[in-house]
């Protein structure tokens, strides 16, 4: 029986049996996938990029309204080690509203019904030097998602994808340890672990051998603004919804199916090149100089060459103006400070574009 979108965007039956609906939509979004992947990589390339990213959605759990996906799956894993048993990777949760959601720095993140507000939660696999794409590869995966949908998103550093410079989603990615495995402490925020917010995250690598030999888990926060297109005053002017820009409603689980599988194709991107890496050099600790993943997030971004003010948490302080050059091959962001011109690399901190001067 075919679903009836309510005025949401979601299906009728999507809190109960939100899974069984979106898998015949990932199926068809990973065959389509698929083909438009053959005209930059063969056959077979395609084929393993999407075996390492299937376990993206491999259990998916919907939820009328939550405070915080994140803080649930938390839970989760604890639970789940308590009870001597695995978390499984891939694991995601989506609430159709958010009742305390949260952005970098503890900042209110505005969640009404209506849009997607999901978490994603691996266990984290990859190398040190791989590890840190993750945020990237999320945040490639939600501009991808939405230029399906006939929008002209652009992903700027370090976790936000906008249009026409007004915000449309956001990403934000933490780090878990587990209690049994894992090393006392939850999250770091800003630093060169993976960190609450942070763009380039740099793994302990905790699940391949790391000082610790301790599991670690990657939690992949993505907002949407869909349907929701009422904003408070004070981000009127500041976010927008696919509503605003299509001129109607989008239906959430076929949105929610194209973000998976293309985060499926971006995640299992690290996962290929690293496995190409390790066959062609060993484990040198270095990134490749030419990532794939690196070349996506620089056609898609429209942050290289602007004027831009820095800072770690640049609302409250911020550092300096700059103009930005590049990102380096671990996906820093260089900087050419405006009063001094010296080149700097951040690796974590955020940054406001500033409107350029004649």
């Amino acid at each position: 029986m075919r679903e009836v979108m309510g005025e949401s965007g979601w299906g009728s039956g999507s809190d109960g049996g939100g899974s069984a609906i979106l898998r015949p939509l990932l199926q068809r979004t990973a065959d389509a996938e698929a083909s438009r992947r053959l005209r930059d990589f063969s056959a077979e390339a395609v084929a393993e990029i999407l075996a390492y990213g299937a376990v993206v959605g491999n259990e998916i759990e919907i939820f009328p309204r939550h405070n915080r996906c994140m803080d649930h799956a938390r839970q989760l894993i604890r639970a789940e080690e308590a009870a001597g048993r695995s978390f499984p990777s891939g694991k995601v949760l989506i609430a159709r509203e958010l009742a305390a959601g949260r952005g970098r720095f503890a900042r209110d993140w505005h969640a009404p019904t209506g849009g997607l507000w999901l978490t994603l939660v691996l266990v984290n696999t990859l190398l040190p030097q791989h590890g840190r794409f993750y945020p990237l590869a999320a945040g490639v995966a939600c501009a991808e998602t939405l230029r399906s949908f006939g929008i002209d998103a652009k992903v700027k550093w370090v976790n936000d994808v906008l249009v026409d410079s007004r915000k449309i989603a956001g990403v934000l990615t933490e780090t878990a340890w587990g209690s049994v495995w894992g090393p006392p402490g939850g999250t770091a925020e800003g630093g060169t672990g993976i960190a609450v917010g942070s763009a380039v995250a740099s793994s302990t690598g905790g699940s391949v051998g790391g000082a610790t030999g301790r599991e670690e888990y990657v939690l992949i926060g993505i907002g949407i603004n869909v349907n929701n297109d009422r904003f408070p005053p004070e981000l009127a002017d500041l976010a927008l919804a696919m509503k605003d820009v299509l001129g109607r409603s989008t239906d959430l689980n076929e949105l929610t199916a194209r973000l998976l599988t293309k985060l499926r194709w971006n995640i299992g991107l690290l996962h290929y090149v690293e496995d190409r890496q390790l066959a062609e050099e060993g484990d040198s600790g270095e990134p490749p100089a030419y990532h794939p993943l690196l070349r996506a997030w620089r056609d898609l971004s429209d942050t290289i060459g602007r004027r831009v003010l820095f800072g770690f948490d640049v609302q409250r302080s911020p550092q300096y103006e700059a103009v930005v050059d590049d990102i380096d091959h671990y996906g820093g962001l260089v900087l050419r400070q405006l009063h001094s011109s010296i080149r700097t690399t951040e690796y974590a901190g955020e940054i406001i574009y500033l409107q350029d001067q004649d």
